[in-house]
Order: structure tokens, then sequence, then C-alpha cells
């Protein structure tokens, strides 16, 4: 069975939720205190096992690649001043033995298009796709879980998580069969934001999934979907109709920082899970709560 050594990063959307911010930067690259939203995703990637980083980008996202490109003008600089901790920091953000490619997507014509413009990177093999939008943190990720899980029975495996039924309708939303012993679910279809009264369950496919590389053959054959797009979901949905698709529950908690809120609480518990910033900001919003409460 091939090992998984490839994800794909789709990182060409224009993050319109984040105007005026995101006109001249990057969605992906907003951070979260130090470090960008997606490298959380490529770091979740490499501790998965993940060796080559397929990064699909549009227009005026030069700026993604630049950021796990080295900057020996950078490095030297910070070496002249004698921080090389913060060099070390700054070359090691892609690994020795982990290789970045560059794919561009000619026009926005959806995230199953995107996935495809990947496909002459990623070949005849399995492969993980990541959203850059969905932060995960926990001890267990969730690339790590599907990547287990596809070693154990080779077929196509999304990350999901139980939302409210009144916010089904954001979601693509599964169509369950019976779940094994192991925690896998099989998927017999998935409906792409359906009405609460359409919905087959509460079960949401997030932004983590493993593709066997069939899912090429579907994207190329689909037509336009929703808003005219190429729509990922189509794709999963035929391949679950098939008996190829299965489903593992999010071992980790998602922030949607796609979402300005969800952004917000992100910055917010990172800082409170970091030593260095825990107890002074901590005190900080103690004190903005008793200040409004006064």
């Amino acid at each position: 069975m091939p090992r998984i050594s490839k994800a794909v990063f789709p990182v060409a959307g224009l993050g319109t939720r984040f105007l005026p911010a995101t006109k001249a930067m990057p969605k992906e690259l907003l951070p979260i205190i130090d470090k960008p939203i997606v490298q959380y995703a490529v770091e979740e990637a490499i501790a998965a096992g993940i060796t080559e980083l397929v990064f699909v980008t549009g227009r005026n996202k030069r700026a993604v690649g630049d950021h796990f490109d080295a900057n020996l003008e950078l490095e030297a600089q910070l070496v002249a001043k004698g921080k090389t901790d913060i060099r070390d920091m700054v070359r090691n953000i892609v690994p020795e033995g982990v290789s970045c490619i560059f794919v561009r997507q000619p026009e926005p014509l959806g995230l199953g298009h995107a996935v495809l413009c990947a496909a002459p990177a990623i070949g005849d093999n399995p492969f993980v796709v990541l959203l850059a939008d969905d932060l995960m943190q926990g001890d267990l990720l969730p690339t790590k879980a599907l990547v287990d899980a596809y070693q154990k029975k080779p077929q196509s495996v999304l990350s999901v998580s139980e939302v409210d039924y009144a916010d089904v309708s954001k979601y693509g939303i599964l169509l369950p069969g019976e779940t094994d012993d192991s925690g896998l679910i099989a998927v017999h279809g998935i409906i792409e934001k359906p009405t609460r009264a359409d919905a087959p369950s509460n079960l949401a496919s997030f932004g983590r999934y493993v593709f066997s590389p069939e899912i090429f053959g579907i994207l190329r054959g689909l037509k336009p979907g929703a808003g005219g797009e190429i729509q990922l979901a189509d794709a999963i949905d035929q391949l679950a109709r098939q008996g190829k698709v299965a489903a593992i529950k999010n071992p980790s908690r998602r922030y949607d920082c796609g979402d300005k809120f969800g952004y917000l609480t992100a910055i917010v518990d990172v800082a409170l899970a970091n030593p260095e910033y825990h107890d002074k900001f901590l005190a900080l919003i103690r004190d903005r709560v008793a200040k409004d409460a006064g």
C-alpha cells in the first residue's frame, strides 16, 4: 500500500470576508499572534508524515510562496544582530526533507477545480487536502487520524463533526451508514448545504480529507454545480454512492478562521494556551470584562 506523502493546500480564494485586510495580503497569511493560519495547516500535515506540499494558488498569492521560501537576506541580518534563534525559526518553517510545489489555478472555478489543478503534481497517489481556513488544535490532529485510517483501509476518508441542526445549511452533510468498531463511518452520500428538513444527519464534513487518486477522474467529468463552480462535494458524493468513502470524527477542536468571530476565538484560545501570554492575557480579559460589567 502506498504511503501518503503528498498534501494539497487550496489557497487561491479571495478572502472577501476579511476585506480590506486581504486586499493585498492573502487570507491564509492572516496571523494567529505570530504564525500565519496556513502554517498551522502545514505543520499539521508534516506531523502526519507528509513530505510534499502542493499549494494551489491564484492571482496575488505570491506572498504564500514567499513565506515558505528561503529568505537569505533576512537570515543574514538576523545572524548579524545575534538573533540566531529567530533565524533558525525562520529557516525551519519548512523542515529539511519537505518540498513545496506551487500550482496556479487560472480561474476561480471552485474547490473541486482547485484540487483538480493539483493532479499533475499528485500523479497516481493518495493524498491529503487541507483547507487552511480550518485551524485545528489538540493532541491528535485530523490529518494524522485520516492518514492512519487510510493505512488501515485504503479509501477516501473525510473528517467530520456533529453540528447543530440549525447550522446544517452551512456545510456538506453526510448521509451516513454503519459505524465499525474502529469508529469508521460508512458514507452513502453527501449533500451540500441542505435545509434542515432535507438534512440526512448533522454530521458535517470540514476542511480535511484523504482521497484516492480516482477523485481526479470524477472531477474531470463534473459539470459546474452550485455557483457555477466545480464542487468538491459533488465528486465526493459520486464516490460515496459507489461505496468508496468513509468518515471519522474530528479528534481535535476546530476554529473556522474564514469567519471573523471564529478567527478571533482562535487568537484568544491560542494566546491562553501559550505560557508566555497566558497570565497577562487572562488578566487583561478579566479587567475588560470587569470594566464592561461595571
